[in-house]
């Protein structure tokens, strides 16, 4: 009875799709949960599976990311914590949020301990031979932020330090700029702001309109935003290869973009429309 009850209880902890391919080869309840569960393996959530599960999707964030997700207090908000409600209500899917450090969404993704990350993620090539990314949300990219008025483009940073945040498309293309004399890198775009704020880097490199919003936020600091180093089309992402989530989460994303609830979004948190043209 205990063995019975056990390998229920472990098998519970891994998906349908892994017990049915356990089934198929004739392994006993407790050997599968020992093969799914022991080994660390596990398998993403179809569409269909999560509806079983009692229709609740699992989104990651980072939560530090302003206008974008970020924490107010102990409530998460930002556009694309909005966005992926208004879509989630459409896919007539619940949902929970998960928020941890950017440089572990995609891992996190990959290791199926949620469903899908909505974090301002640009499609590059590498990440997606990791993961299966939906179609973008927003269209932005990269820009240089200085206090030094003679900072403005590429060329301007020879012999500069640079801060930009661990893990994005920001570092991919800091490192694309001759003559740095440094790149320091942050956990967190924030850090990599404050470094600038207090004169550890002479330039922060990071996405337009968390820019334009810090800017916003703190008028006195003497912040400008000079040129677009690269343009990022920005995608929520889904674990390799899951197509029937990916496709649902894009047709209710277009259902959005098409009844205007995604330009009064837009509207609210950038005062223009942001999708990619």
């Amino acid at each position: 009875m205990f063995a019975f009850a056990l390998g229920n209880a472990a098998l519970a902890r891994c998906s349908r799709s892994a017990i049915r391919a356990a089934a198929r080869l004739l392994v006993p309840g407790l050997a599968a949960a020992a093969l799914c569960c022991l080994s660390g393996t596990s398998w993403a959530r179809t569409l269909e599976e999560i509806r079983h599960d009692g229709g609740t999707i699992l989104l990651a964030t980072e939560g530090k990311f302003p206008p974008f997700n970020v924490f107010k207090g102990a409530k998460l908000t930002g556009f694309e914590v909005e966005l992926a409600a208004l879509v989630v209500s459409r896919m007539g899917l619940k949902y929970e949020w998960k928020a941890i450090d950017f440089n572990g969404l995609l891992t996190g993704l990959q290791q199926n301990r949620w469903d899908l990350v909505i974090a301002s993620h640009g499609i590059t090539e590498q990440r997606a031979r990791a993961v299966t990314f939906a179609d973008p949300h927003y269209c932005s990219g990269g820009v240089i932020v200085a206090i030094d008025p003679a900072i403005n483009a590429a060329h301007d940073l020879a012999g500069k330090v640079v801060g930009v945040q661990t893990g994005t498309t920001y570092l991919e293309n800091a490192r694309k700029i001759t003559g740095l004399k440094e790149i320091k890198n942050f956990p967190q775009d924030t850090d990599a702001r404050s470094a600038l704020l207090t004169g550890r880097v002479d330039a922060w490199i990071t996405d337009r309109f968390t820019a334009l919003e810090v800017i916003k936020m703190t008028p006195d600091a003497g912040l400008r935003i000079g040129e677009f180093l690269f343009v990022d089309r920005l995608a929520a992402a889904v674990a390799k290869g899951n197509s029937t989530l990916v496709q649902a989460w894009n047709q209710a994303l277009a259902q959005a973009m098409q009844d205007g609830s995604y330009a009064a979004l837009s509207q609210k948190y950038f005062g223009q429309d942001v999708r990619c043209q």
